[in-house]
């Protein structure tokens, strides 16, 4: 398939692809911008961010663009990710975080359960009426494959690899899982989306206190109304420096740092540490940390100019190419190892929910916290800017905190779907 897919393609040069994403792009803002009737309950339904990686998805899927031979999902997830994670933490309020409480890392934890739970009882269900979809042997039984996908979404795509390493799954069937990992997660992405739009009702609902993060939001904003200015070309140049500058020195230390790391891979392996091996991990760690640090210099009054926003712009970009990685009609190659995966995050939903509804949660710290698993630093702090761009570090930290336990927590989760195969 993925053969058919390269040569299917109507445009292959990726100068011509990101002209379309990003056109698409303006396209949804411009059009969320406009006043008339049709467009603002058209996106009271569909929220802008959904339709940013939606549309790329619909091209990738009807052949005229293919994300699986583009290279743009690798330079934004390794340039304008980085150069995001930097702008985005250059206002940070630590403080204001601190004071959200323990309900944020509650949420964050009981999705690390709903996903290390969600498996073997995906595999228990499926197996009660379809034991050959999760059945095979050697290299090829499907909890071998279905452990890089807990890997993934406790963790990220490091702690996917590592647990190909450990388990051994054959690569066709890793490669039918990455299908799976990618399509379920979005498919709950543009859930949570959803979701971010109608966050009052949900909150209503859950009966969850959101006081501390209205107030987080509402510190975060008057300071950006207190340091606004007229952006000028040398404000630009700067803030450009400092994302870009902060993406420099983070390649540079985990280019120092991974080499190193490997070196120890069997004291790694030993304490289920494998990701902290990885190039990616160190690159956004080292991000984060300098965005952070920058929030504590002069240089966090260029907010003032527009930091974030040029953050935003580079996030959003990112979600185009992580669209555009996404094959709809993919999903009819593999029926049963979807339906694994959509019982797998249907069960995950609904731990998070409960634990929710007990600790009355708002519905920021479910889909952040499902998210900080589930999609890891890509798109936590997507969908926390979903709700507003002041929250969007949240996202950031939670995600870097689900790199540190993805291993532990897959594994067990592999343990566990072995156990319970047919």
């Amino acid at each position: 398939m993925e053969g058919s897919m390269e040569t299917q393609a109507v445009f292959t040069n990726d100068a011509t692809v990101i002209g379309i994403l990003i056109g698409l792009l303006a396209l949804v803002f411009y059009t969320a911008s406009l006043k008339s009737n049709f467009w603002v309950k058209f996106y009271k339904i569909i929220p802008a961010l959904l339709l940013c990686y939606f549309l790329p998805s619909l091209l990738n899927s009807f052949g005229l663009i293919s994300g699986e031979s583009s290279n743009l999902y690798f330079v934004a997830s390794r340039y304008l990710l980085p150069s995001s994670l930097v702008l985005l933490c250059l206002s940070i309020d630590l403080k204001g975080i601190l004071r959200l409480g323990p309900k944020a890392l509650i949420m964050f934890f009981a999705g690390t359960i709903g996903i290390v739970a969600g498996g073997p009882i995906a595999i228990l269900a499926i197996s009660a009426f379809a034991p050959d979809i999760v059945g095979g042997s050697g290299p090829d039984e499907v909890w071998r494959g279905l452990a890089t996908v807990a890997g993934s979404w406790i963790g990220g795509g490091a702690n996917q690899t590592a647990m190909k390493e450990i388990y051994g799954a054959s690569d066709e069937l890793f490669s039918a899982m990455i299908t799976v990992d990618v399509i379920v997660a979005n498919i709950w992405m543009a859930f949570l989306l959803i979701g971010a739009g109608m966050a009052e009702k949900i909150d209503g609902f859950f009966k969850g206190d959101t006081s501390a993060i209205t107030e987080l939001k509402e510190k975060v904003q008057n300071y950006h109304a207190s340091i606004a200015k007229v952006t000028t070309l040398t404000d630009i140049m700067i803030i450009c420096a400092i994302g870009f500058g902060g993406t420099a020195i983070a390649h540079l230390i985990a280019d120092l740092v991974t080499p190193f790391m490997e070196s120890k891979k069997e004291i790694l392996e030993a304490y289920r540490l494998t990701s902290m091996a990885s190039h990616f991990f160190w690159i956004v760690v080292v991000a984060t940390v300098m965005g952070v640090a920058f929030s504590f210099t002069k240089l966090k009054q260029y907010e003032g100019a527009g930091a974030s926003k040029f953050g935003s712009a580079f996030l959003y970009i990112l979600v185009a190419t992580i669209g555009m990685k996404m094959d709809i009609m993919a999903i009819f190659d593999n029926i049963g190892l979807f339906l694994v995966g959509l019982v797998w995050m249907l069960v995950h939903v609904i731990i998070l929910l409960t634990v929710a509804k007990l600790i009355k949660a708002p519905f920021f710290f479910v889909a952040v916290g499902s998210q900080a698993n589930v999609g890891g630093a890509a798109s936590a702090p997507i969908v926390a800017s979903a709700f507003s761009s002041a929250l969007a570090p949240v996202g950031v930290l939670l995600a870097v905190f689900g790199y540190a336990v993805g291993t532990f927590g897959a594994i067990l989760c592999a343990q566990l779907m072995q156990v319970v195969s047919p």
